[in-house]
């Protein structure tokens, strides 16, 4: 068995910041943030060239080799959807979806240990499971946002929601006169970073009492042999004389993978 696992990942994992902003304790590695970031150390002070050498830490260079492998997928997902994400995220959503992927890549029950990986954990039901209903804005679960049945169609992306009213469905924050509801269809191969994300039309509604019915139709089937993803969208705005500006810079915006196939 061959563990690969690049021989700088240590000094990889201290400083690229987007990718690995987490706190806590893997094996022997610890992670951490001080005034310039997120960083990494040693326990006990083993130094990086033990534990890349040393058959005393395979163990650690297994789980080191899985995690930069969960964090590199967490960031192919979410700079796949940068369009839709950039105004519906929080301050964690990047820790968060790494934790998620970490979970998926568990799902992979045919590689060896330190070589478990997304790309084969995503094929499995339970893989698949785990990413389903993930909510890229904590402070905006879209089951609470959007109090309505939608429908997928699964072959076009397609998202019907029928009879919205979005005065009574919708949980509304202070200040917000009108909602856009969107989705995205995303084919991503997490073995070749190869990706293409299809987005819909934007429905705006003024937040009252009419009714209408919501299609949602992406502009076309993303190419690819990946996974897909599907994507439902709520952003709230304010309207100030005709012109409709986004609510606290998308804080109370919505977005939702609801379903993995």
């Amino acid at each position: 068995m061959s563990i690969h696992v690049h021989p700088n990942i240590l000094e990889i994992m201290a400083k690229v910041k987007s990718l690995f902003n987490v706190e806590g304790t893997l094996g022997e590695v610890t992670f951490y943030k001080d005034q310039d970031g997120y960083k990494i150390r040693t326990k006990n002070g083993v130094s990086k060239e033990r534990i890349m050498n040393d058959p005393a830490y395979a163990r650690t260079r297994e789980n080191l080799a899985e995690f930069a492998n969960a964090a590199t997928s967490g960031k192919m997902l979410r700079r796949s959807i940068v369009s839709l994400m950039n105004d519906a995220k929080d301050n964690r959503v990047s820790s968060r979806l790494m934790q998620v992927m970490s979970r998926v890549k568990n799902e992979d029950l045919i590689s060896a240990r330190g070589e478990r990986n997304v790309a084969t954990g995503i094929l499995t039901t339970l893989g698949m499971a785990w990413l389903r209903g993930f909510n890229f804005n904590r402070k905006a679960i879209l089951d609470s946002v959007l109090q309505a049945s939608y429908v997928l169609n699964p072959a076009t992306g397609e998202v019907v929601i029928d009879d919205l009213v979005p005065i009574q469905q919708l949980d509304i924050p202070e200040g917000a006169t009108h909602v856009t509801l969107s989705s995205g269809f995303l084919n991503l191969d997490f073995n070749t970073g190869v990706k293409d994300l299809q987005g819909s039309n934007l429905v705006n509604l003024p937040i009252d009492a009419t009714i209408s019915t919501v299609n949602l139709t992406p502009v076309g089937v993303p190419v690819g042999v990946g996974q897909n993803f599907y994507f439902l969208k709520v952003a709230f705005f304010q309207q100030v004389n005709a012109v409709q500006y986004p609510l606290n810079n998308g804080a109370f915006n919505a977005l939702q993978i609801i379903e993995v196939v």
